[in-house]
């Protein structure tokens, strides 16, 4: 059965919770699993969906490269289990200086630490500039780097 009358933002909806649910490793496996729903679309307006959508390839534990979607909407903070899980999962090293701290991450996996700790709410982080591999993190004046780096250090456990 097709799926008739869907809305972009529908067919959106059904992408991210593919990305959510299951790894997505191509646009052409996208194709198929929304197929599967009875959801028409071609490779050209998925890519184009995933564009819009903010969605990235980046690498999994165990080196596999997938589509994730590394935002949250800007005005939603993200819960403190949220950034434990992703820096359990991504950040390998942390060190600071004066205000700033600096996070490392597995090549391609610094945009998804740094989403994780802007949404975080953390009121003495100004801000976060993300790399590849990198995160700089400029800490507010009523905090320090080194008060940060070690929250970091015990939600990453490194």
């Amino acid at each position: 059965m097709t799926v008739t009358g869907l809305s972009k933002q529908q067919r959106q909806y059904r992408i991210a919770a593919h990305l959510q649910e299951e790894v997505v490793t191509s646009q052409g496996q996208l194709v198929e699993l929304l197929a599967g729903e009875g959801i028409e679309a071609t490779q050209a307006t998925v890519s184009r969906d995933l564009d819009e959508m903010g969605a990235v390839k980046g690498r999994l534990p165990g080196g596999d490269v997938a589509y994730i979607i590394p935002e949250l909407p800007h005005d939603q903070v993200a819960p403190a289990d949220h950034l434990r899980r992703v820096c359990r999962e991504w950040v390998a090293a942390v060190d600071s200086s004066n205000n700033i701290v600096v996070v490392k991450t597995p090549p391609g996996s610094a945009h998804m630490v740094g989403s994780a700790i802007d949404r975080a709410g953390w009121t003495d982080i100004i801000g976060t500039v993300a790399g590849d591999d990198t995160v700089m993190i400029v800490v507010a004046e009523t905090s320090t780097g080194a008060e940060i780096a070690v929250e970091l250090q015990e939600l990453a456990g490194v």
